[in-house]
């Protein structure tokens, strides 16, 4: 038999297969290499959004570059959320640290029109934003490590689904809040005089508020030892001390420098315990209930093919996930709320009155007598408005830009 014979014999009941030499030349144009089914991801065709991973891979959320992704998602949406309330920002500022010059205005709503009309008036747009430069300086660092922490400590406190109780979300938010404030908390002080200034001819700048706090320097409210001393008379033993020796605690707290920086951070702790444990409390319930069988087709988006996470709810749309965290922030400001108004006391304590710092207990005491339970609340109806459309649209842009990211 011949050799080219032998080359095209096939073997009773194999099916014949096509020969290369038999493929056009165009059929090899249109072999694409190395493509396999797995590797493309069709979401992200013509989106034009951030590359993300090209395999399904779980990423380790306590690796170092899912913490650094996770990290600048947050510190997005803290300026995102910020820029949009920054106006309201500014007059709840004033309101709750009881600024002579706009007292007047608290306590309804066009109060709070008329205090915007009259700093648009005085200062312009600017105005509205005054102190924002210092905002975003501070929010971006807060919330990115707010969300980094909370996803960390998450990891650490939930580490499965059957682990996922109220309780540990409720720990794993104050934890991440607490740990956000104490890193960032100087830049909060600066701000917060930066807006609190509204004298025109007299107007600070960043380096002059850093310096005028730091030299501000506090001090104890005179001690009589008798009551001869209070009048200023010569005691018994013939000496004419009209003030008490300072105690060892006394002696040793700072009254000036670095510390002042703290101004306010008892009361800060103490409030976002509550503030962000409910805010990430009530935003993942919410999320959970939203994702109900009855409402995902109407609530949720499709899962994309490129998520490294396996786990991970589908995410919500963008009206689901402003309702979210809108009632995250109605919420998370009514428990803490009490603690805000004390914290904003403190922090101005060098700027009003006599420039003496006050303590927790000693600002709580001094709110109650000039306004009692009420003086708790001051600005509350602006704290909503400003709060719901901020916590709503930075949760909406973290879970968007964890997606653009790939985690």
């Amino acid at each position: 038999m011949p050799k080219s014979a032998l080359g095209n014999a096939t073997p009773t009941g194999v099916t014949p297969k096509r020969p290369l030499d038999q493929i056009s030349p165009s059929t090899y144009g249109e072999l694409k290499p190395f493509a396999t089914p797995s590797t493309t991801s069709s979401t992200d065709e013509g989106r034009g959004s951030l590359r993300t991973p090209k395999t399904r891979r779980n990423l380790d959320k306590q690796s170092l570059d899912y913490a650094l992704r996770s990290g600048l998602a947050g510190g997005l949406a803290g300026c995102a959320a910020k820029t949009i309330v920054g106006p309201l920002d500014r007059v709840k500022i004033l309101f709750q640290a009881s600024n002579p010059q706009f007292a007047k205005y608290t306590g309804s709503w066009f109060g709070l029109a008329t205090a915007l009309k009259d700093i648009y008036h005085q200062d312009g747009a600017r105005g509205l934003f005054r102190g924002h430069s210092a905002t975003l300086l501070r929010i971006f660092p807060y919330a990115g490590i707010k969300f980094l922490a909370y996803e960390q400590i998450r990891a650490i406190v939930i580490p499965g689904k059957d682990q996922e109780t109220p309780w540990r979300r409720l720990i794993s938010g104050s934890l991440a809040g607490v740990t956000s404030v104490f890193f960032t908390y100087p830049l909060e002080v600066i701000r917060v005089r930066l807006a609190f200034e509204t004298k025109k001819g007299a107007r600070s700048s960043l380096v002059d508020i850093c310096r005028q706090i730091y030299g501000e320097r506090s001090f104890a409210p005179p001690k009589s030892t008798s009551s001869a001393a209070l009048q200023g008379l010569p005691s018994s033993g013939g000496t004419a001390p009209n003030m008490a020796a300072p105690s060892i605690p006394e002696r040793v707290t700072p009254r000036s420098g670095l510390a002042n920086f703290y101004r306010g951070f008892s009361p800060t702790v103490w409030g976002m315990l509550p503030y962000a444990g409910m805010s990430f409390l009530t935003h993942d319930t919410a999320g959970d209930i939203l994702r109900q069988p009855l409402l995902a087709k109407y609530t949720t988006l499709p899962r994309p093919s490129s998520s490294s996470d396996h786990d991970k709810p589908p995410p919500l749309k963008y009206w689901a996930e402003l309702i979210a965290g809108g009632l995250a922030g109605l919420v998370s400001q009514t428990a803490s709320y009490p603690f805000e108004v004390v914290r904003r006391r403190m922090q101005v304590g060098g700027a009003v009155g006599d420039g003496r710092r006050l303590g927790i207990f000693e600002t709580t005491r001094t709110i109650w007598f000039e306004r009692g339970l009420r003086g708790f609340f001051v600005g509350l109806t602006i704290g909503y408005l400003k709060v719901v459309p901020m916590v709503a649209t930075s949760f909406l842009v973290y879970e968007r830009a964890k997606l653009w990211l790939g985690i």
